[in-house]
This record gives structure tokens, sequence and C-alpha cells, in this order.
């Protein structure tokens, strides 16, 4: 059995988050959505409203399993016997960055690979941050998150 995590902070989590998560999910026995809780980032959202956002993006897709962690995402990798990282890559800034990591993931674990996956064309311009930002200054972001996630940032920013 082969299991793949993707991570992140997921702050929220997107529509091109899980294009990727589905997709990899078709390749793999299992795949971990594994949400940060980043202490380093300010996050809009906490842990498990992160959590739960993911659950409820993905629902229906029944070899997807969401958990947050906290610490070198290479330990929690091989304590829940991850074999391959799967990371979105949606611009050549994405893939310098993701590489770096990649290679440091690989010193630091050398039984864990990164697979490195684009977003489907439509979502190659989505990230949480610009989401976050959209929705900051009342912007429409419905089609670029699951609605309860929209709903939530509009809830936020009220």
């Amino acid at each position: 059995m082969t299991i793949a995590a993707y991570t992140g902070t997921f702050d929220p989590i997107t529509n091109g988050h899980t294009d990727v998560i589905r997709r990899a999910a078709t390749m793999f026995d299992e795949v971990i959505v594994a949400v940060a809780e980043s202490t380093s980032k300010n996050t809009l959202f906490g842990l498990e409203d992160r959590i739960a956002f993911a659950e409820r993006a993905l629902e229906g897709t029944a070899n997807i399993r969401v958990l947050g962690y906290d610490g070198l995402t290479v330990s929690f990798m091989q304590a829940q016997g991850v074999a391959v990282m799967v990371r979105g890559v949606r611009t050549v800034k994405d893939f310098e960055y993701e590489m770096q990591l990649a290679q440091m993931n690989r010193h630091l674990a050398a039984d864990v690979d990164t697979m490195m996956l684009a977003p489907a064309p439509e979502y190659g311009h989505v990230s949480s941050s610009l989401v976050r930002e959209i929705a900051k200054y009342g912007g429409d972001v419905s089609a670029l998150v699951h609605p309860s996630i929209a709903a939530a940032l509009t809830e936020k920013f009220a």
C-alpha cells in the first residue's frame, strides 16, 4: 500500500489544492492531507477550522484522510508511513521553492520522495493568499473555494 501526503497550511484550502489532491488520490492507495499548525505563519483560521474546511472540500473521496500536525514535515511523514509527498506547482517560482524543499526533505528523510503536480489550468492562478485578499475586500471567491469556505470567509471579514 502506497501512502502519499499533501502538506500545507491550507489557509484556506482552495479548489486548486483539491484538484491536485483528488488527482493524487487516483495515483495512490491513500492520500493524507496534512494540515500544518505552522506557528511561524499568521493564519486567518485556526488549525481545527482548516482541518474541517479540508474535510468538507474533499468529501466523497474515500481514500483521502485529513490530519493536523506540528513539527517537521518529514517526521510526520515517517510516523504516518508516507512514501511520497505530493506538492502543487503553479509557476516557475513555485517549482524553485518546492525543489529546494524536496531536496532538503530528501536530505532529512531519504525514504520520502516528492512528486510535483500542476493544478488544472483553471486553478493555476489561485492561491490561498489571493483568496484571503479578495475576500477581505468583499470580492467573490465562490469559484475559488468550497461554498462553506466562501461563507466562512465572508463571515470572517464582515
